[in-house]
């Protein structure tokens, strides 16, 4: 059993990169980003983990099912199929299905998710 730990905070995950590294589109901030995984491998069918960004606003299309609980800071996702923009902070959760497009915008400082994916 692996216990998700809230209040993980960017800092104390592994540098990896940008979004733009995940094929992501930038629109303001640096994006960077940060993760840990707690599950598997990225490349796996299922895999989990935590995921951080610094405080950005960029685009992407969901390359996997997921479903994700913040653990520390605020972001706002917009379904940009539906227009529907919702804001989750420490403790709410979402479900997303594969090739959603979502605008993500960091509003905390930097904000991180712990994920269950599956390709």
């Amino acid at each position: 059993m692996t216990p998700i730990k809230q209040r993980v905070t960017y800092q104390e995950l592994d540098s990896w990169g940008t979004v733009a590294d995940l094929g992501s589109e930038i629109l303001e901030g640096e994006a960077k980003i940060a993760g840990r995984m707690t599950f598997g491998a990225p490349t796996d069918p299922v895999s989990a983990g935590y995921f951080a960004a610094t405080r950005s606003k960029f685009r992407m299309v969901y390359p996997f099912t997921e479903q994700a609980t913040v653990v520390h800071g605020e972001v706002v996702l917009t379904d940009e199929k539906t227009g529907q923009s919702t804001r989750y902070k420490a403790g709410e959760s979402w479900f997303v299905e594969k090739g959603t497009p979502v605008l993500w915008d960091v509003v905390s400082d930097s904000f991180t998710k712990h994920y269950l994916a599956v390709v």
